[in-house]
């Protein structure tokens, strides 16, 4: 068969357009378009496979097989020449089907006397949606033309059923962006919302995949390409304070924009008759697919430039995406693959949740997310293809859960559950000013995290005697260069200032493992969190640091300071890092400086090796900070990052609690102030168990301060010890249920 010509592609792809136009059901359409394919390709067989889940082909058009086979055939992703090409994402083309590698046999198709085969993938920007196929009697390869003009032909598809054009009749074509869906991911922020999707970068949605004019298609896109050479431009101008690594991305930018080979390949696909933003989203799903499949990891990060770059285009071209005056919905829930701190504080209090098809549970963005008390989902993969703007979502913070269009009886029963959290948050503000005392007259202080000074105002709502953890490393994340020291010694000031004379315990930097600083260099480590991080960048780069504690004592002006050093594993790194304070402090004072009127120097104690220093390490420290987010998954080896297994270990395992229980008592022998802070600290039971065995100060979200007071001002701390002694010596490995089954019965 002759190559058909850029007027044969425009053509047919206008035939295409036509007969998507025409009214009829989505069966009807699928099969008049398998004719059309076929007739135009002069093939006998045109088949339209789609995903029916994630891991499920289903034949859903075809002209030339057993129509009967039609919804009952079904192919799993690798499985046959189809499942391969839905799995690769790339074509495969062969004159001999029958011996071509993975090739399966479905006789209910009656497809065996069909020997050339071409498949292509249909897609959009990484997203796969099916697989067209073509088959032919005649053993023939199909040449490079056929199998381009094909894969323009499965971009309008992609287009089409993206839009919906295949819906509607009952016989199970998914309906894209209209029915319910949960969303399973994990929790980095507790708490439940209601309201609908905000996108922070929208999804293009290109609604006119076929170009009437080619030359007006091609005028388009040149004024999009100048546009967006002139947006980089600028961008590089104003690049002056950036590193060196992040004028090399704006570079690269600028390469790829002035690459010849894509505008040409562009420029192509508008001569066979796609529109403009048809051209760049092909081009840009054709980019993805290669360059995923690379082994070299330098291409492979070489995605995101190309993404971000298409993008940008597309915007330009449909006027869709940022910069396009919308404004938000009622209650937004933000909707993004990752986000900054700095660009979810520009939306500051006015989101009700945050959903994240990445992010981690201890990464800047969780932190500013618990700063705003706005509940977070994190790893919810895939909901960027599924959500639209203004789409209803329900957000379940403490689940790790998302429900996007959610049915009727779903958001009764969460609405109920928001009820009941809100009229419980409404007792327990009476406690504000009422001590966490229990029964039996011990007094726990319940101290809250923080670290910016959106959450200062939380301080005396929440009844919190004062900050056990201020995070000093979101001024220096939130920025595009470090911070100046005189920038710094105002905030911390201020803090201070809001805290009316309670007491604040900065913590000072803590980057590295998932906190790192857009002017810092990544570190490409193996397992980052526990590599180059906190202290130790801290004592290995000691200018930004010295700067740090300089800011400190000057915020102080002469009032008290507490500083406390992060990750600590071994007594030198604590005594070098004091020195290092004591040495700012002296020669502040020697500048003319005010020096704290009290200085409380401490450590984290993040590493099981800590718990046995020397005697002289608990007597140096004025007091020490259990961070019991680390210091679990160390003890457990289990990455608290992996949904798998970060859930299976108990805090109130009875091996964890011997180990805390030495950490108390060797505190108690040198009159060292001891804290629990971590995620187990706001938690009911958990405080209550920790509270038994020792612990006197907690440090917790605020939220969580009055539902660990209410409880433990009901709980004889003695009592519940007792109980947990005899559960661990009969050699129970948890003690929780025993802890429920007091509290249930006391």
């Amino acid at each position: 068969m002759p190559d058909r010509s850029n007027s044969d592609s425009r053509t047919l792809l206008r035939r295409l357009r036509d007969t998507l136009a025409t009214p009829g059901k989505g069966q009807e359409r699928l099969d008049r378009i398998t004719h059309l394919i076929a007739d135009s390709m002069g093939t006998q067989v045109c088949s339209i496979y789609l995903f029916r889940d994630p891991e499920t082909l289903e034949l859903c058009a075809t002209e030339g097989l057993n129509p009967d086979s039609v919804h009952q055939t079904r192919l799993k992703l690798g499985e046959g020449l189809v499942g391969r090409v839905a799995r690769s994402g790339l074509p495969i083309n062969t004159g001999d089907a029958p011996s071509a590698r993975g090739f399966r046999y479905m006789p209910e198709t009656g497809e065996e006397v069909f020997s050339s085969f071409l498949g292509v993938p249909i897609q959009r920007v990484g997203e796969r949606l099916g697989v067209l196929v073509v088959q032919s009697r005649s053993a023939r390869e199909f040449s490079e033309d056929e199998v381009y003009g094909l894969e323009v032909v499965a971009m309008v598809l992609a287009e089409m059923t993206e839009l919906g054009a295949f819906v509607g009749d009952g016989e199970g074509i998914g309906a894209a962006h209209r029915f319910p869906i949960t969303f399973r991911g994990a929790t980095g922020q507790e708490g439940a919302a209601e309201g609908r999707v905000w996108l922070h970068e929208p999804r293009v949605v290109v609604t006119n995949p076929v170009g009437d004019d080619p030359e007006t298609e091609l005028q388009r896109l040149d004024e999009a390409v100048e546009k967006l050479r002139a947006q980089i431009d600028e961008m590089l101008a104003d690049s002056a304070g950036l590193d060196k690594e992040h004028r090399q991305v704006l570079e690269t930018y600028k390469m790829l924009a002035h690459s010849r080979g894509w505008l040409r390949r562009m420029a192509e696909d508008i001569g066979l008759g796609l529109s403009a933003e048809a051209a760049v989203e092909k081009e840009q799903s054709t980019a993805r697919t290669r360059l995923a499949q690379a082994p070299d990891p330098y291409l492979r990060d070489r995605l995101h430039d190309i993404d971000d770059l298409s993008n940008r285009l597309l915007r330009i071209l449909t006027g869709q995406g940022k910069d396009t005056g919308a404004e938000l919905p009622e209650n937004p829930v933000l909707v993004a693959r990752n986000i900054g701190p700095g660009e979810l504080l520009e939306y500051g209090r006015a989101l009700r949740g945050v959903v994240l098809e990445e992010g981690s549970v201890g990464s800047h963005a969780a932190i500013v997310a618990r700063a705003l008390s706005i509940p977070l989902v994190i790893h919810a993969e895939r909901i960027l293809a599924e959500a639209l703007n203004g789409d209803a979502i329900l957000v379940d913070g403490d689940q790790g859960v998302a429900h996007l269009r959610p049915e009727d009886s779903v958001a009764a029963a969460f609405r109920d559950k928001i009820a009941m959290q809100t009229e419980a948050q409404k007792r327990y503000a009476s406690l504000r000013d009422q001590p966490a005392q229990a029964l039996c007259g011990t007094t726990v202080s319940l101290m809250m995290n923080a670290g910016l000074m959106a959450d200062l105002p939380s301080l005396a709502g929440s009844g919190a005697d004062g900050v056990g953890l201020f995070r000093t490393e979101l001024q220096f994340l939130i920025r595009t260069r470090v911070p100046r020291r005189g920038e710094l010694a105002a905030l911390y000031s201020h803090v201070m200032d809001a805290a009316q004379g309670r007491r604040v315990n900065f913590r000072t930097l803590d980057i590295g493992s998932d906190k790192v600083l857009p002017y810092m260099k990544p570190q490409d480590e193996p397992n980052p969190a526990m590599g180059w991080r906190a202290i130790r960048v801290g004592l290995d780069k000691p200018g930004v640091l010295r700067m740090q504690l300089q800011a400190l004592i000057r915020g102080a002006k002469g009032r008290p300071l507490t500083v406390m050093f992060p990750f600590i594993a071994t007594p030198d790194e604590f005594h070098e890092a004091r020195a290092m304070l004591l040495h700012e402090r002296d020669r502040e004072r020697d500048n003319g400086q005010l020096a704290p009127s009290e200085l409380l120097i401490g450590a984290m104690l993040e590493t099981p090796s800590l718990a046995y220093a020397p005697d002289s390490f608990f007597q140096a420290c004025d007091f020490i900070s259990i961070g019991g987010n680390d210091l679990k998954q160390f003890f457990f080896a289990a990455d608290r990052e992996n949904e798998r297994v970060r859930r299976r270990y108990d805090t109130l395992d009875t091996a964890f609690l011997n180990f805390l229980e030495t950490i108390v008592t060797r505190c108690a022998a040198t009159n060292t102030q001891l804290s629990f802070c971590g995620e187990d600290a706001g938690r009911p039971i958990e405080a209550l168990a920790l509270a038994a065995l020792g612990f006197r100060t907690l440090s917790m979200r605020p939220a969580s301060i009055g539902p660990v007071k209410h409880l433990i001002r009901r709980t004889d701390l003695g009592a519940l010890r007792a109980v947990m002694d005899e559960a661990r010596a009969r050699g129970a490995t948890s003690v929780r249920g025993d802890v429920m089954r007091h509290l249930a019965n006391p």
